[in-house]
């Protein structure tokens, strides 16, 4: 499949059944207050949503992860190969030990982040042990289920580590967990976002799905914080929110007007099957930026280039975008 350019992908989800680090985190959150019972009635309220949200896209309806992981790693390694995915990023898998088995499986294609909990004892030292004897690539968070704000000074030791290595922090901000999810959080704001970032200005945080509900916010935020970047993943389904219009193609034009292609990481937040790789995701935020009548150097900064910086990669093909994947260096590994 030739698009014209390579495709890094920033951000994508390993499914490894009840994901036990996300569900602590949201267990701290209170985001299931009451048990089991609140998650019956949660997943009953976003059934119709999930459901009619579903047949809009065309996607079928997902299917239980492979019983072993490694089945589900080479699964979509064959997929990533299959839609001309050069690398890929799990920001969660599962815990950073099983996210790191995965990538272990397949180096020349997959990548990983760290995700586990920021306010967790030792959460410094994990992530320097993730990063330096597992090879991952970065942090993913989750601002609603956090149990304190961003800025506050117990998380210091943690973003300190993060900068000094080098690794990208990719932190949620906005409505988690799509239809029955949280609408909003006590803590992780953009206000937090902003204050953190500008205390660690060689630390490069990057927030997903545009920021969802708080874009406006975002763009204030990495006006004054160059080390702020946007990805694109997802549907973006929560446009329809909205008080105003607002579409892919404005989230874009937007972005590439105020903080540029240099800032702008893709993603697609592929995690399941049998709807595998998103490549409608893809293919439309392509659309969106030849559109907008972006030049090739800045498509290939937006789809590749940002992420393989972000990353620390070196493997960038130069002149033969359909070349297959080769293995770059990792933190930590000879």
């Amino acid at each position: 499949m030739d698009r014209g350019l390579d495709i890094v992908d920033f951000h994508l989800h390993f499914r490894i059944g009840t994901d036990e680090t996300i569900h602590a985190c949201e267990d701290a959150a209170g985001m299931h207050p009451g048990g089991e019972h609140e998650r019956a009635v949660r997943a009953a309220g976003s059934a119709p949503y999930a459901k009619a949200w579903r047949q809009a896209w065309s996607f079928p309806d997902p299917e239980p992860p492979a019983p072993r992981w490694q089945d589900e790693a080479d699964r979509w390694a064959d997929e990533l190969r299959a839609v001309g995915v050069r690398r890929a990023v799990f920001v969660t898998g599962g815990g950073n030990d099983t996210v790191a088995d995965v990538v272990d499986r397949h180096p020349d294609l997959l990548l990983g982040f760290a995700h586990h909990d920021p306010y967790s004892p030792g959460a410094a030292a994990e992530l320097e042990r993730a990063v330096t004897e597992r090879g991952l690539r970065g942090l993913k968070l989750f601002a609603p289920l956090l149990r304190g704000p961003l800025d506050h000074a117990d998380l210091d030791p943690l973003w300190s580590t993060a900068q000094r290595l080098g690794v990208p922090v990719l932190i949620h901000i906005g409505h988690y967990g799509s239809a029955g999810g949280l609408s909003f959080g006590r803590y992780g704001g953009p206000d937090e976002l902003a204050r953190m970032a500008r205390r660690f200005p060689e630390l490069n945080v990057v927030v997903p799905h545009f920021g969802v509900q708080h874009v406006q916010d975002l763009l204030f935020a990495a006006w004054g914080c160059p080390n702020i970047h946007v990805d694109t993943s997802g549907s973006n389904q929560w446009v329809r929110w909205m008080p105003y219009k607002l579409t892919l193609e404005d989230l874009f034009r937007r972005c590439y007007e105020t903080i540029g292609p240099q800032r702008i990481v893709y993603g697609s937040d592929s995690s399941w099957f049998p709807r595998g790789y998103v490549t409608r995701y893809l293919d439309d935020q392509l659309r969106v930026c030849r559109e907008l009548g972006m030049p090739d150097d800045h498509l290939r900064t937006i789809f590749a280039g940002n992420a393989e910086r972000l990353l620390g990669l070196t493997d960038r093909p130069a002149e033969n975008p359909g070349a297959g994947p080769r293995a770059a260096s990792r933190p930590g590994r000879k």
